[in-house]
């Protein structure tokens, strides 16, 4: 297996709780920066299929973080699921082309790393402007532990409980 691991925070700060991958991103970077994980690249993007191809080229492990609207809601809840966990859900992404295509697409042309993990926080607001609701503030540090625990299996003071529900 590949060394080499990417987070790929995906998000739109102007609308509302769907930047929350943009800032977890932005987190990680300096959690990765600080501790000095080799081997981890950071990506930012707004859902560009051929940025998060790009983004996950040649890794063995890429860490997706975005931004999901599941019915019920409970905003501010963290689910975490595989490539093959999206298999068969319709998690309905804030973005017109989302996770599950962008992973589609990379098996089709042969770029998909060895290991994919979504990590995805309900949104409780993507309407227009910027700043995130409360409840999704409030999941910032979890889901960032969890992206950490990914990578390197680092113990966090916030580790997210288990998401027993399937993204609708």
């Amino acid at each position: 297996m590949n060394a080499r691991r990417a987070v790929i925070g995906i998000g739109n700060e102007y609308r509302r709780d769907d930047g929350v991958g943009l800032v977890v991103a932005a987190a990680v970077t300096e959690a990765v920066t600080r501790a000095e994980l080799p081997a981890v690249t950071v990506t930012a993007t707004d859902g560009d299929p051929a940025t998060i191809l790009d983004a996950w080229a040649g890794v063995g492990l890429a860490v997706i973080v975005d931004a999901v609207r599941c019915t019920p809601s409970t905003p501010g809840r963290i689910h975490r699921t595989t490539a093959d966990g999206l298999a068969g859900t319709c998690p309905t992404s804030s973005h017109g082309f989302g996770v599950a295509e962008a992973i589609r697409l990379g098996v089709v042309l042969d770029r998909v790393p060895d290991r994919i993990v979504i990590l995805a926080v309900e949104a409780e607001d993507t309407g227009f402007g910027p700043g995130l609701s409360a409840a999704v503030t409030e999941a910032i540090g979890p889901l960032t532990c969890a992206v950490l625990n990914e990578l390197v299996s680092l113990d966090c003071e916030y580790p997210p409980e288990p998401a027993t529900a399937t993204l609708t």
